[in-house]
């Protein structure tokens, strides 16, 4: 009987300390999904985070080229135009003098044709940098070989250009974005890269619309923070940004830069 009872008894510590060891266990599993739950949801608000820091740098990118832009417009406009404009005006005041002889009369007319000439030709070029007229009336592609010629006009550097691509002629605003995109990588590899020459080709791959960009200039570092954070950089990021693409850049110093940007 002494033997049945300890037999009762051991059995239930046995079947105690199994559901024990159980209830333990389960209590470790679900501490451990639990951290670990917690650690991949604060894993993912510091991707967020950094997504969003990235997109506000970007953001400010644009809003700092906007500014500049608009600075240059006013700058433009304050020297040029108003200028030729007051000229304009104090000549025409002139006319009005009493005692003019034909020979002065004749020379204060001509300076108002040439001012105004000059006033014209100073606008239209405001308006050509604000939005090119190639681009509006004839697409992207016209726009491309227009600003390739203007860059090889200089003889500083050579501009290869091929197009393997239709391009919309509707979206006049995405347009701008790829040409202003190839502008500022072209107006590096002058200023910047000391390039001699530039390669510029718009072909599918993997039924992907690519443009690839190269130029055969001194390069740079790209692990360098200062090339990361130039505003030239970050308005290159935010224009591709904009148009939903795909923007990957290769360099390194005496190696030149090559650009790939996916586009949508």
């Amino acid at each position: 009987m002494d033997d049945a009872l300890l037999f009762q008894r051991e059995l239930l510590e046995a079947i105690i300390y199994t559901f024990s060891a159980f209830v333990l266990m389960a209590m470790v599993l679900l501490l451990f999904f639990y951290f670990s739950r917690k650690k991949i949801i604060r894993q993912e608000i510091e991707k967020k985070n950094l997504e969003i820091n990235h997109q506000k740098k970007l953001l400010e990118a644009v809003i700092l080229t906007q500014e500049e832009e608009r600075k240059r417009i006013a700058q433009d406009l304050h020297d040029d135009i108003s200028s030729k404009l007051n000229i304009i005006s104090l000549n025409t005041h002139l006319l009005k003098s009493e005692g003019l002889t034909f020979e002065e009369q004749s020379e204060i007319s001509t300076n108002i044709i040439n001012f105004t000439k000059r006033t014209l030709d100073n606008s239209r070029r405001i308006a050509h940098d604000l939005l090119p007229p190639v681009l509006e009336k004839f697409g992207l592609d016209a726009g491309i070989q227009e600003l390739c010629m203007e860059f090889g006009s200089s003889k500083a550097i050579n501009v290869n250009y091929q197009n393997h691509l239709d391009f919309d002629k509707i979206n006049s605003n995405y347009h701008l974005h790829v040409f202003r995109i190839l502008q500022e990588l072209m107006n590096n590899s002058l200023k910047h890269g000391k390039a001699k020459n530039i390669n510029i080709v718009f072909k599918k791959i993997n039924d992907s619309k690519v443009c690839e960009y190269c130029d055969d200039g001194i390069g740079f570092d790209l692990n360098d923070d200062k090339n990361k954070k130039g505003l030239g950089m970050k308005n290159i990021e935010s224009r591709v940004s904009v148009i939903n693409g795909d923007f990957k850049m290769h360099s390194a110093v005496n190696e030149g830069v090559r650009v790939v940007i996916k586009l949508k």
